[in-house]
Formats: C-alpha cells, structure tokens, sequence
C-alpha cells in the first residue's frame, strides 16, 4: 500500500498537463451522468461551535481500478488561528478485491483544485467563447484555485474581484497579479457582476450575494459556495432569468446547492452537456451548481497513484 504525503501529492498532480486534468474531470462528470458511475449519497456532518462542515464522499466508476473514499473538511475561522481554513484525506481500495491500494494525506489539496478543474469545465464547455473579464466573489482558497485552473482553458487575465473583507481583497489582488492577472477590487458586487462575462462564486454565503436584475445578456456564472443544506449565494431571480442551468449532481443541488431553494424546468447535468445534450447561443445567460461529485475524486486520486 503506498502512503503519500501532500508534498508527493502535489508533486505528482503538477506533472500532469492542465489540459490533462481539465480533461480528466470532464470525462468524470460525463460518466456520472451516463450511469457509468455508482455515487451514493453525500455524507455530511455540520459543526456549530466553531463553525465548519466536513463531508464524506464516495463512489467507483465502471472499469475503474480505484474506488475512492474521500474526508473533506472546511472550519472558516481557521484562518484567525493561522490554519488553512480546508482538510482532509483520501483513501483508495482496489475496486476488485477491496484491498487497500493507496492513502493520500493531501490535507485537502485535491478537493480544492478538483473543485478548481470543475469550475474550469464548466468556463470550457458552457461559458462565453470570449471572456472579457473575470469575476471572483470571495477571496478565500477556493477563489485562488478557481482563477488559476482557468487558465488551461481561457487566455484572459482581466479579472475583477469582491471580499467582503477590504484587506483580504487586497491581498488576494497582491496575489494573484505576481501570477500573470490584472486584478482590480471591484466597488461592490453590482459593479463586478455588470462588467464581468465569466463569474465564479466561491463563498460560504447563507444568504444570496447576487441579484437577477445585474445579469446581462451572455453572462455565466459557476455557482461552488452553496455545497450544504442552507448555503446560497444566488438570489432567485438569478436562476430565473438563466436560459439555461447546469448541474453537477442534480440529486445533489437539490438538496445542497443553490437548487434546494426552489424547482427550475430548465436544469440539465454537467456531463449531458458535455456530451452534447444541449448547447448555448452567446447571448445566452448559463449558470453551473458545483456541489462536488465523488467522481471528481477517483480521478484526481488516480492522476497521483502509481498504476
């Protein structure tokens, strides 16, 4: 059994070409979606005091050598304690035996960036062909992640950011522009949602951040705060006015995402779309439900394991 280290693990995922991996993750989502996939319910244990989540994900997909058991935790105030605000672990058994194949200690990496590479998906294969410029909401790990994968698949580097916290807005600027961006704060969320084509919520938000009536026409938005029962970071008129939304897991944002609030007629998965189910016109306003699917993890866990 090998035993790997988030050192080792980042190591390896970083030898994998970006296009490779945004690949990889597509691929997943389609065979979720096509019933290659079996993907139980997600496990999910709510702390109070501090607050924080932490989630059990689990599947195998069809032909796979790996099924994979995943522990994700986030506890928001560990950033005042000087501590990574994610963690977590994986573990891969031998889909034909049951035998312990690998552990990876990857204190949450892999779930941050295979969360990064679905948010990429989504900018490839459902948002605008031009992006004139990127919105980040939020400035925490997840806001990082989500404008570096896009980089694989989107040569802009115009990006306009809002934080509720003036300081880590700033510092998620300083940042991110010693990377290549050109980053300004946005006045409020307003401003950023009508002059961004490509818009990326990444809070913990239980109350909705963005209005209907800010939303031009050939907008989209990837939705990946709202991951547990009351998370929201999209205000009703917001799914209403999309021509077409995108879930990840359509059991899942129904019950965990920004679909648990009310029922839409006009949602499809991820992976049928990818596969060519249903398509989008410029003009079109898109939004993608991101709650993380197990089928993320096999793959990203397989990218790092010796076969």
């Amino acid at each position: 059994m090998e035993i790997l280290d988030k050192e080792k693990i980042v190591q390896r995922f970083y030898a994998v070409s970006k296009e490779d991996q945004v690949a990889a993750i597509a691929k997943a989502f389609v065979s979720y979606s096509d019933g290659s996939a079996n993907i139980p319910p997600v496990g999910h244990l709510k702390m109070d005091t501090p607050p924080g989540d932490v989630h059990i994900k689990y599947g195998a997909i069809k032909g796979n050598s790996n099924y994979v058991i995943k522990i994700a935790s986030g506890f928001y105030e560990n950033p005042s304690l000087g501590l990574p605000s994610s963690n977590g672990m994986m573990l891969a058994f031998n889909s034909n035996t049951g035998q312990p194949n690998s552990i990876l200690f990857d204190e949450g990496f892999l779930t941050d960036v295979r969360t990064g590479l679905a948010g990429a998906v989504c900018a490839k294969y459902v948002g605008p062909k031009t992006v004139t410029q990127i919105g980040i909401v939020g400035t925490g790990i997840q806001s990082r992640y989500q404008l570096r994968c896009l980089k694989a698949v989107t040569s802009c580097i115009k990006v306009k950011v809002w934080g509720r916290d003036a300081k880590k807005a700033l510092a998620y600027k300083t940042e991110m522009e010693t990377e290549g961006y050109s980053v300004e704060i946005a006045r409020d969320l307003a401003d950023l949602v009508k002059t961004c084509n490509l818009i990326v919520t990444t809070t913990p938000a239980t109350e909705p951040l963005i209005r209907g009536e800010w939303i031009l026409p050939g907008t989209h938005i990837t939705a990946v705060g709202s991951d547990t029962p009351g998370k929201r970071e999209l205000e009703k008129g917001v799914l209403e006015k999309a021509d077409h939304i995108i879930a990840d897991s359509v059991s899942q944002c129904t019950t965990q995402g920004e679909l648990q609030y009310e029922a839409y007629s006009n949602v499809i998965e991820l992976g049928d779309w990818i596969g060519g189910k249903r398509s989008r016109k410029e003009s079109d306003i898109t939004v993608c439900d991101l709650t993380g699917v197990a089928v993320q993890d096999i793959v990203i866990a397989n990218m790092v394991m010796v076969s």
